[in-house]
């Protein structure tokens, strides 16, 4: 029999506005210890010096991630032209450079081509896999890798700033998967000048924005005290972009037991993917079919 976990049972969304200099995973580590959960995971990695939205599920709405990390995002990006990193970032080792810069207006242009239904090439510094082994380790361990270009829908990118004739500001809304540093990778060669990230911010995820975010200096200050409890918010905000239906008591009890279970729906269609609740909590995700849910994802809350 497995060891049973320590903590708290305590069920929601805790959004960290992340600092440079710290991993995801260290920040979520931060979190379960602050607040002595039991459970505890985040929905979409930041790069250790990228700040903003990390959004962290706490117990049961662990299983609400997917619904945000498939949801859009929205970074504000610094890229610095005339040189290329091998981590596309200013972490990384200048591997070449040019003595080119574009006009705001070639700059401009050269963005409509990065919008919409793309393929993008992940960074040789990230978390892909290949032959089971994370790019990031080979390309530590010196390897020049192959990595397959992935669909990525990218919603809005525009510039907002040009400070000078090396730097340029730019917003990206886009869905699940995108790799900013590919972005100005890409955006560079394309302008013939070069370009790596100098700075990246997440400031929103699905429904969570960087305004309601903590800081990492709060987290720590309120750690272990009831404080932070008052900034946990609901674990049903992860399911904001799924229809909600309502479950009888009767069909609540079924479905939390893995049964198709009595609902009433009047905003879904046989087949559709939804959430049922009851009382305003939510009972489980699962598929509509003829006044049931059949439930995919169970919350014992």
């Amino acid at each position: 029999m497995g060891r049973k976990r320590k903590g708290r049972d305590i069920s929601g969304w805790l959004i960290i506005d992340k600092p440079a200099g710290i991993t995801s995973n260290a920040v979520v580590n931060k979190v379960r210890w602050s607040l002595d959960a039991k459970k505890a995971g985040h929905a979409g990695t930041l790069d250790p010096e990228a700040t903003g939205v990390l959004a962290v599920a706490l117990g049961e709405a662990t299983k609400t991630v997917p619904y945000i990390t498939d949801a859009l995002k929205a970074y504000t990006f610094t890229v610095t032209l005339g040189a290329a990193t091998n981590t596309d970032d200013a972490e990384g080792e200048v591997i070449a450079t040019s003595d080119k810069r574009p006009t705001d207006d070639e700059i401009k242009a050269a963005l409509g081509q990065f919008v919409g239904d793309i393929m993008q090439v992940p960074p040789q510094f990230s978390a892909v896999k290949i032959d089971g082994e994370r790019a990031y380790k080979l390309a530590r361990d010196g390897e020049d890798v192959e990595i397959a270009a992935r669909p990525l829908w990218v919603e809005e990118l525009i510039m907002t700033g040009r400070p000078d004739e090396n730097t340029v500001e730019l917003e990206m809304t886009c869905g699940k998967g995108g790799y900013v540093r590919a972005i100005a990778r890409d955006l560079g060669e394309s302008l013939g000048c070069l370009g790596h990230v100098h700075h990246l911010r997440r400031i929103w995820s699905g429904p969570f924005d960087a305004k309601d975010g903590i800081s990492i200096e709060d987290l720590d200050k309120h750690a272990k005290t009831t404080e932070l409890d008052g900034h946990i918010q609901p674990l049903e905000v992860g399911l904001e972009d799924l229809p909600e239906i309502r479950a009888s008591v009767e069909g609540a009890t079924r479905i939390r037991n893995g049964n198709p279970g009595m609902v009433f729906a009047s905003n879904v269609e046989y087949g559709d993917e939804c959430w049922a609740s009851l009382d305003g909590k939510a009972v489980a995700v699962g598929v509509y079919k003829t006044g049931e849910l059949h439930p995919s994802r169970v919350f014992n809350t």
